[in-house]
């Protein structure tokens, strides 16, 4: 069971060739198992209102959609204890949209399919890439 960080999802979402052979590996392997985070909404969301990313004439929550329901994903939703949780995570990464999605990771039992080599160092948190 894999949760995809919001880069994967975007790569996995255009067919890009930044996935390394590993993700794509994990990926079809836990086909039926994925899952993303519903701070990656947010994060798809910034990018777009930035002009970093381009979603095809369709609005983030649009895009967010279909991508999950085309490559079925299931989204987890940012409750409580996942925020409180990405919080109280050793000072590893500053990002705090990137400790959601560890804290989610860790929270569910998830490995997070990640390619940023410091999400791979925290303790407790199982990564592929």
């Amino acid at each position: 069971m894999i949760l995809l960080d919001t880069c994967a999802l975007i790569w996995l979402a255009s067919d890009s060739p930044a996935l390394s052979s590993g993700a794509k590996e994990a990926l079809l392997k836990n086909s039926g198992y994925l899952f993303v985070s519903s701070f990656s909404a947010w994060e798809i969301a910034l990018k777009s209102s930035k002009g970093k990313l381009t979603l095809r004439d369709l609005s983030p929550a649009d895009w967010f959609a279909r991508v999950l329901s085309h490559h079925h994903l299931t989204e987890i939703t940012v409750n409580s204890v996942i925020a409180a949780s990405s919080v109280a995570l050793p000072p590893l990464h500053s990002d705090p949209a990137d400790r959601v999605l560890i804290a989610t990771a860790q929270l569910h039992g998830l490995a997070l399919l990640t390619p940023d080599p410091l999400i791979q160092r925290y303790p407790d948190l199982r990564t592929v890439w």
